[in-house]
């Protein structure tokens, strides 16, 4: 499927500029709404009374083969990303966050806010037969490659909204310590979903003379769309037309955090806390809405030209084109609405005081579920270190993380008052070594 798999690389470059959302602002010494995105229970430590924010965007891309030196040179970008035996990774998404508004009552915290995500992805996915299908052969000798996996491999994007309603509790305060508690409730609109996934597959591809075709083939497909993304995905626009659907799913956040306080009994030494987030799923709803698992078998015999995949719009054509060939058997009947999870993570941080206005952050986020199985919406591991010069009205940071896709990124980020611009992997990125791009930016503002 040549543009079932091409849209991913091109969308993802054009939409973004990854690893973890705001990535050193979220741990800001000015807690705000960011800062109950990692942990609800933070917002029980708000500076002010009463907290707003106006906006806030994020948009991530990672991957675990081309880098931006890579770009540098003639080749597509499909021959870099499909180039060796490597199974290829490659995460995009975008978060948008409207007004959100907190505040503090006595030891409680409440908070109420708007998001919106658009991701895409591609999970394991062969390069040898991504390269196959998105781009014919010219070489006049015909070459053989026999493909044996053992794994899912999976090409999919989802969109959906949210409306956050947040609670913190102080549960225990002394001169020098002090225990907070929180929870978020997260109401999910499902906007549009599609996952092309391919089990344990199979077969032999034969390439050359401008062409490529697939023999003795073997696998479990799953094949899901709803909304936009059934029809065509091959433009950003499929995502940000139709985010909120309906309301349809329901999701947990909730955490604790810990501080043993400084001197002046404002700031802290140490700072710590967990969170499990992102606990629930969503259903989607459409009147396209398709979920069939089937089963590919191409005997030995019998061939699959896949240039006629070249025309396919989304996974609705492909589909169609699958079972016109007659190597499709249904396994399983349609679902007219299927239910895909959340991103389950646990994520902790600590924040420690080295000197005055000199602290580092340690920061950690570990997916829960296997981001292969295909009703789950995949993330990925990160683990980072983020050393920051913060005084009252003024932070800067430097980011440095480690991500189980793009491996080694290092940014710089900014605050002043409420005006916050970063990114996770500016300072790798202009080495042109980095794998992953990033950038945010967001305003709030507190009243006493």
């Amino acid at each position: 499927m040549k543009k079932t798999i091409l849209l991913f690389c091109g969308c993802a470059f054009s939409m973004a500029s990854a690893q973890d959302h705001f990535s050193g602002i979220n741990t800001s010494q000015r807690v705000g709404v960011l800062n109950a995105n990692i942990n609800p229970a933070e917002l029980a430590d708000l500076r002010s009374k009463y907290e707003t924010q106006l906006f806030a965007i994020s948009a991530n891309v990672a991957n675990n083969k081309v880098g931006f030196s890579d770009l540098n040179s003639d080749a597509d970008f499909e021959d870099l990303i499909f180039n060796g035996n490597k199974p290829v990774n490659f995460r995009a998404d975008t978060e948008i966050h409207g007004p959100a508004f907190a505040f503090r009552v006595n030891k409680w915290a409440f908070m109420v806010g708007l998001k919106a995500y658009a991701k895409m992805d591609m999970v394991d996915v062969d390069p040898n037969l991504g390269d196959a299908v998105s781009s014919g052969n010219s070489q006049s000798q015909m070459l053989t490659t026999i493909i044996n996996n053992d794994f899912n491999q999976r090409i999919t994007g989802t969109s959906w909204g949210e409306l956050g309603l947040s609670v913190a509790r102080n549960l225990y305060e002394t001169d020098v310590h002090k225990i907070n508690g929180g929870l978020t409730i997260k109401l999910l609109f499902p906007g549009s979903y599609a996952n092309f996934g391919a089990n344990q597959f199979s077969g032999t591809i034969l390439t050359g003379a401008g062409s490529s075709i697939l023999t003795d083939a073997n696998a479990d497909l799953n094949v899901s769309y709803s909304g936009n993304l059934g029809e065509t995905f091959d433009d950003f626009s499929d995502y940000t037309s139709s985010i909120f659907g309906g309301l349809n799913g329901v999701a947990l956040d909730f955490g604790a955090n810990y501080q043993w306080k400084d001197v002046d009994n404002v700031h802290y030494k140490i700072k710590a806390g967990f969170a499990l987030r992102n606990m629930g799923s969503m259903t989607f709803s459409d009147a396209n809405n398709a979920s069939t698992n089937y089963v590919l078998n191409i005997a030995p015999t019998e061939q699959l030209n896949l240039e006629v995949f070249e025309d396919a719009d989304g996974l609705a054509d492909a589909e169609d084109i699958l079972l016109d060939s007659g190597y499709l058997n249904k396994n399983e009947k349609d679902n007219i609405d299927f239910k895909v999870k959340t991103p389950a993570v646990f994520s902790a941080y600590a924040d420690f005081k080295v000197v005055p206005k000199l602290y580092v952050t340690l920061y950690t986020k570990q997916k829960l579920n296997d981001s292969s199985a295909n009703d789950q919406i995949a993330t990925q591991n990160v683990f980072s270190v983020t050393p920051r010069f913060t005084i009252n009205n003024f932070e800067l940071w430097s980011t440095w993380s480690d991500n189980e896709i793009s491996g080694l990124a290092g940014g710089l980020g900014l605050r002043f008052y409420g005006f916050f611009i970063g990114s996770g992997s500016a300072i790798t990125a202009l080495a042109n070594d980095s794998k992953q791009a990033d950038v945010f930016l967001g305003y709030s503002f507190g009243l006493r």
